[in-house]
């Protein structure tokens, strides 16, 4: 990546924090209206929420200075909003603990929040709303501190899926390895085939899903009576290394063995280092190599191939 296209990719991160901030403050009118800060109306919602007891775990939580959120709980406390009890576990922790009064000045704030929130929704149609959430799953995923911890769930295809697959894995083939537009026909092509005739008891297609986001998937399809071919797996680059294609292999292979194929093969154009360690350790082993002028690069084409 060149400089010039880094420092227009962060022009774009700056224009996007500066409308959302704008948008942001327009959402919380009620909020300027009342007693409390946003950072304040934040450690009220954690205390309500039950998932921190301590200053620390707070702090931790919220990303605050130790020092102001200690001041910011002493003002809590003398407006009675808080209390503090010393922890029989670390006495030198306090328990923190909403008061009556703390969560009856709460609850207002929490029901404008949604009453806002919705309102800003109803404005847009239902395809809409879904698109505006997907995006922001997705800027969690990426610059969340902890998505690699995340759960992994595979499912079935829903719809839309298999034209998704396709863009996304053009894109990444194209920005990763210098794929030409060959590769999406390719997948196209591939991913149309399998819709048409897709045999539940011979044929499956798994999407690794974290965060309700998708970060990955497989195809499983019959290459002949006895053998089969795993096709299209992918993981998405941020999401790699934590086992999703470790995950996404395994299930193909005991999909293969149910479905009664003997051997489980897969094709790769020898640019996929890392898939590569995952197919060994599933023990497949790669059975030729030949080289090939494929979606305008000089690939080395392997067929690996595992017995069931």
């Amino acid at each position: 990546m060149t400089e010039t296209t880094l420092h227009h990719r962060a022009e774009a991160v700056r224009r996007f924090n500066r409308f959302y901030t704008q948008h942001i403050g327009v959402l919380h009118e009620f909020l300027q209206k009342s007693p409390f800060s946003l950072t304040e109306v934040r450690v009220l919602r954690e205390l309500t929420q039950g998932t921190v007891s301590t200053a620390t775990e707070l702090a931790r939580t919220l990303g605050l200075d130790s020092g102001y959120l200690s001041r910011l709980l002493t003002s809590f406390e003398r407006r009675q909003l808080i209390t503090r009890r010393q922890s029989e576990a670390d006495a030198r922790q306090s328990l923190l603990e909403l008061t009556p009064a703390g969560r009856a000045a709460y609850a207002p704030l929490e029901v404008a929040a949604v009453d806002e929130v919705c309102a800003l929704l109803k404005g847009l149609s239902v395809a809409g709303q879904e698109q505006l959430i997907a995006a922001m799953r997705v800027i969690e995923r990426l610059l969340g501190r902890g998505p690699a911890r995340a759960a992994v769930s595979l499912r079935a295809p829903r719809g839309g899926d298999y034209g998704w697959l396709v863009h996304r894995q053009a894109l990444l083939f194209g920005a990763e390895y210098g794929a030409d537009m060959g590769f999406e026909a390719f997948a196209a092509q591939e991913m149309a085939e399998f819709s048409r005739r897709h045999d539940h008891e011979r044929a499956m297609c798994w999407i690794a899903e974290q965060q309700e986001t998708v970060v990955g998937a497989a195809f499983v399809a019959a290459l002949s009576e006895r053998a089969a071919r795993m096709r299209l797996l992918y993981v998405e680059p941020e999401s790699r290394g934590h086992g999703i294609g470790t995950l996404l292999v395994t299930q193909c292979i005991s999909f293969a063995q149910q479905a009664g194929y003997d051997t489980l093969t897969l094709t790769t154009c020898g640019v996929l280092n890392d898939g590569e360690r995952v197919f060994e350790r599933a023990g497949f082993r790669c059975v030729s190599t030949e080289p090939e002028r494929r979606f305008g690069r000089n690939l080395i084409a392997q067929t690996w191939e595992r017995k069931l």
